[in-house]
């Protein structure tokens, strides 16, 4: 079996779902700048929808006790480009992108990453759709399996309160783990427009983000972090 399918057999098993039809899973995870044919624009363009009518329906079923303003503020956060960029991340998503483009490796920054991951949701829509079954349900199953305890511990009132830096810091000392490490791992750019990225750490559990200024680039990783520890701000 080849390196590829060996990456692409283990983005499978860690989306708990085995694709039937393999060149829809190929569709997903080819970028535009591949010239090709069938790239994942369109199954992003589904894909999106169905994460937003997934989230939707999760916070109208968990959440009877939320009006509309509160559902959109944290569908609004679940379904931002840096919470989908960690989720991509965790599914290994980049190594099957690059199995998926041998000769010249696609764009792996959040952007690119949330929308497979978008168009990946759309494939398995698709594909067991295609099976005879309800295609929402597997989707559902995903959606849940990453979000279910953010949308259940959620409070409106937590995420506007504080920095994303702050609510990490108080996130971690809630959970018992060590205080946030910020380093700077990476400086890139002319001295008039640098580009910083910067990686902090809450004991095993880490997360990076580029950024023009050292304080935006820790912001973004804080926030990312946070999402990947169940606790997702809007700051």
């Amino acid at each position: 079996m080849t390196r590829g399918r060996n990456d692409l057999g283990e983005l499978q098993a860690r989306l708990g779902y085995r694709f039937r039809d393999a060149d829809l899973l190929g569709e997903a995870l080819t970028h535009s700048s591949a010239g090709s044919r069938r790239d994942n624009q369109r199954l992003e363009f589904l894909g999106d929808a169905l994460l937003n009518f997934t989230v939707a329906f999760l916070l109208h079923r968990e959440r009877p006790d939320w009006q509309e303003g509160a559902m959109s503020k944290l569908r609004g956060v679940l379904v931002r480009t840096d919470a989908l960029h960690a989720w991509a991340l965790d599914l290994g998503l980049d190594a099957a992108l690059r199995a998926a483009h041998p000769r010249k490796a696609p764009p792996m920054g959040p952007k690119p990453l949330a929308d497979a991951l978008e168009a990946l949701l759309a494939a398995v829509y698709l594909d067991a759709l295609a099976g005879g079954e309800d295609g929402t349900l597997p989707v559902r199953t995903l959606v849940e399996a990453r979000f279910m305890e953010s949308i259940r511990q959620a409070q409106p009132e937590s995420w506007t309160r504080t920095d994303p830096k702050t609510h990490l810091q108080e996130t971690a000392a809630r959970l018992g783990l060590p205080a946030p490490v910020y380093d700077q791992i990476g400086l890139a750019g002319p001295g008039h427009a640098p580009r910083f990225t910067m990686r902090v750490s809450v004991g095993t559990v880490s997360a990076e983000a580029e950024g023009p200024t050292r304080k935006g680039a820790e912001g973004d990783a804080a926030r990312q972090l946070l999402t990947r520890l169940g606790n997702p701000t809007q700051a």
